[in-house]
């Protein structure tokens, strides 16, 4: 069994407390590595190394930490199946599924190449007379990011991309369910030229998190996982005037017109609600279809679809469409919510839990399950289950439909399938969502726009990379500046003030 390290100071180091977590492998349920969980004394090191890295680092000029980030998504991309077997080794998730994992965080780092033009202030000439005013971005010093297990190497990504290149160092405390893409991203940068020290990876738990909030030299803190976590972070780091970019749950509506194309709405929830074991923030887990026949319709070609998912192992290939869910708490607690789904009267047409995968018996699989007539006070509607599981509420009409995905207490993303352009712009105006599709299942937007969503999906001010990530990891300072005319006289230089 493999034991692992954190990444302090350009290199793999031991932990030094004598606590571990197991890193298992979902698939069969066995331990398959042990990740040292580091002590609030560690983390202050930590941070105290890094912030000594970040002088010379922030000194840098920009084009340069840019060509960091050239070098580093070269290797990146050289590495790429490296990169994805470690992603669906330690989560499960099958190999073009981790694939697509890196992709995305490559973009953001893709994005990072341009951010001496992100990263440039504003002039005014003459703002008064003789006075010039000007403002600068500068970094905040060391910053931190606190990463969840479904994305190992997208969200990581997401954070120290554009937090390094704006000249922060950074402490990254990775998922302990999926270190080792963290890990090794780390040793990347640094043989792309990132200075040692500079970026950071500290495994641990509540303790290097708490550690991490009450630090006073940590600026600012991005953190991505559940709502009640979002919640207690963002209050803590705020406490501590930290900034903070908190993102939480999510239960994604998908509203389906009557004039859709059904199919292609039915194969669109498919890969939204199933793909990757459904433990997605911006997997579509409720399909709302306008009208009796609609649903009906829709049911009908939904029901076939997902009974020919295919769930198993990521080693089986592409004769695989999702894989485990990432514990055995987490399997417990999706089967725990389909049950409450049967007791309160919703109408379960697929049925997962019995699913039993020959060879992966101690595995944590769970079969693809769909639901029909759930009410929205039903647990199943109320609860992000984070699993294979969708659910069909029905609505009477448009408004109807809207209504429910507003009133709805979680805003990260949501989608429309229509073939009438103008329900689809009143809807993309009016739905209090942070993310919309149209004709599109999950709205993730490119790396140069930002991802962020609303209500209790999101606390703080800014999004996720694009141009809001580089406003987060750097301050503006603004220089007001007037310099006086000289006049010589026999060869002196005299200041003479304008008025």
């Amino acid at each position: 069994m493999q034991n692992l390290t954190h990444y302090l100071g350009g290199a793999r180091v031991e932990g030094g407390s004598d606590r571990y977590a197991d890193v298992m492998n979902p698939a069969t349920g066995e331990v398959q590595a042990r990740v040292p969980l580091a002590t609030a004394a560690e983390l202050d090191a930590a941070v105290a190394s890094a912030a000594e890295a970040q002088i010379g680092w922030g000194a840098t000029n920009p084009q340069r930490r840019a060509r960091v980030m050239m070098k580093f998504g070269a290797l990146i991309n050289e590495h790429m199946d490296e990169l994805a077997e470690l992603v669906s080794r330690e989560h499960g998730k099958t190999i073009p599924d981790a694939r697509g994992d890196v992709q995305r965080g490559l973009e953001v780092v893709e994005v990072c190449m341009g951010a001496p033009h992100m990263l440039k202030g504003e002039f005014t000439n003459d703002g008064g007379p003789g006075i010039d005013l000007y403002s600068m971005r500068q970094p905040l010093g060391v910053v931190a990011g606190i990463t969840p297990f479904n994305f190992p190497a997208m969200i990581p990504l997401w954070k120290m991309a554009p937090a390094l290149v704006s000249g922060n160092a950074m402490i990254l405390k990775p998922s302990e369910r999926c270190p080792s893409t963290s890990l090794r991203l780390a040793e990347l940068l640094t043989e792309a030229g990132l200075p040692d020290g500079v970026l950071q990876v500290v495994n641990g738990d509540k303790e290097v998190v708490d550690a991490i909030l009450d630090n006073e030299t940590v600026a600012a803190v991005g953190f991505v996982g559940s709502t009640p976590i979002a919640q207690y972070i963002y209050g803590r780091a705020a406490t501590n005037g930290k900034r903070a970019q908190c993102f939480g749950g999510a239960k994604n509506h998908m509203i389906i017109m009557p004039d859709a194309d059904l199919d292609k709405a039915a194969d669109a929830l498919v890969g939204a609600g199933y793909g990757a074991a459904g433990e997605r923030c911006m997997a579509i887990s409720v399909a709302v279809p306008v009208g009796e026949k609609t649903a009906d319709a829709l049911i009908e070609r939904l029901v076939p679809r997902i009974e020919k998912l295919k769930v198993g192992p990521y080693t089986a290939g592409d004769d695989v469409d999702y894989g485990p869910v990432i514990t055995k708490q987490a399997e417990t607690r999706i089967r725990g919510l389909i049950d409450k789904g049967v007791e309160e009267g919703a109408e379960l047409l697929i049925d997962g839990r019995d699913f039993r995968l020959q060879g992966y018996e101690n595995g944590y699989f769970i079969g693809p399950s769909l639901f029909d007539r759930v009410t929205p006070d039903m647990e199943i509607y109320k609860e992000e289950i984070f699993g294979p599981v969708l659910s069909q509420v029905r609505a009477e009409s448009y408004e109807d439909a809207l209504k429910l995905t507003m009133d709805n207490p979680y805003g990260n993303g949501t989608a429309i399938y229509t073939a009438d352009g103008d329900t689809a712009r009143d809807f993309a105006n009016r739905v209090n969502v942070g993310m919309v599709g149209i004709n599109f299942p999950i709205p993730v937007p490119l790396s140069y726009h930002s991802f962020g969503g609303w209500k209790k999906s999101a606390f703080g001010d800014l999004n996720q990379y694009g141009p809001d990530a580089f406003k987060f990891y750097t301050k503006t300072k603004t220089v007001t500046a007037r310099w006086f005319s000289g006049i010589k006289d026999g060869g002196e230089f005299h200041f003479k003030q304008m008025d």
